[in-house]
């Protein structure tokens, strides 16, 4: 019975591309591996999937009794419902460590770098597995949309040095040109229902016992956006009342001008000012340099609201 590699919930391309490259990685060295995916993808996924030839992983929830690799976070609100009935053989990870305990020895992989993928290739190196073209190609389009072409305070030197080597691998002569192609696809915002809009991207967070959800909109420019804003705010209220959170912050990331509008619902929107030292005007705010949910835009929030 093979093993599985999973990311989270609402999954990005890291989160895809991870499961795949490690499955790969996994079964070369004799441990058969498959990859998994909790939910549906996002044209920005798809188009990367469909450059490089793969079909989307399997779509699957429940993973009692199966060995599972948790790629791209370790918080268990973002994993599968029923993990605690698995067996956790590891996590590769670039975020914050979350709350996965397990009841045996697991292989961790957690760096502090832009991109599980970075991460991946690492582990490619250490046991001297060659990585193969389609996969190499998927997982540089991973960091480059991780690590917004490299913009985002979170990427690192191992992350372009990886772009570089993979880009050889996979063939690839100019990555940025492919990371705008990318996010061109990604910014397609016009006839998708707002409520897929704000759950292209979005995670929930247990911050002192208050669920925080934040979804991220990347586009290459927030002026795309003027005539739908209205229907987003009136989603993240909904998403909020039946989700039961406390909070719901929706991120309109330009990735040109490298900044981001917040729009906010919350309980308690003082929490959401003293986290960005900033004044919400009607449920919004710009912050000026923010582009890292993850880097930028959770610890402050969970600082606050432990404070």
């Amino acid at each position: 019975m093979p093993n599985y590699a999973v990311g989270h919930k609402i999954p990005d391309s890291d989160s895809i591309c991870s499961a795949i490259a490690l499955s790969y990685l996994k079964t070369t060295i004799g441990e058969p591996t498959v990859p998994a995916r909790l939910g549906e993808l996002s044209p920005e996924t798809l188009f990367i999937l469909d450059k490089f030839g793969f079909e989307q992983p399997e779509l699957k929830t429940s993973y009692a009794g199966e060995g599972v690799y948790i790629v791209d976070h370790s918080d268990k609100v973002q994993g599968p419902d029923d993990l605690d009935e698995a067996t956790v053989l590891g996590i590769i990870d670039h975020h914050k460590l979350g709350d996965i305990t397990t009841s045996t020895p697991l292989e961790c992989w957690i760096r502090p770098v832009g991109c599980t993928n970075t991460i991946i290739k690492m582990m490619y190196d250490f046991h001297g597995v060659e990585i193969p073209k389609d996969i190499a190609g998927a997982m540089m389009c991973a960091i480059l949309s991780d690590t917004v072409i490299f913009k985002s305070p979170t990427c690192t030197t191992a992350d372009i040095k990886c772009v570089e080597a993979l880009a050889e691998i996979a063939g690839i002569d100019d990555p940025k040109e492919l990371g705008m192609e990318m996010f061109k696809v990604k910014s397609a915002v016009e006839g998708t229902p707002a409520r897929d809009l704000v759950f292209r991207d979005f995670k929930d967070f247990n911050m002192s016992d208050n669920l925080v959800g934040i979804g991220q909109l990347e586009v290459i420019d927030l002026a795309m956006l003027d005539n739908m804003k209205a229907d987003l705010e009136a989603e993240i209220v909904k998403v909020k009342e039946e989700g039961n959170r406390h909070s719901v912050i929706l991120l309109l990331t330009d990735i040109m001008k490298e900044g981001s509008e917040l729009l906010v619902v919350s309980d308690d929107a003082s929490v959401i000012e003293r986290a960005y030292d900033a004044k919400l005007a009607e449920g919004k705010v710009w912050l000026d340099g923010v582009l890292s949910r993850k880097k930028q835009v959770v610890p402050p929030l969970q600082d606050a609201f432990a404070g």
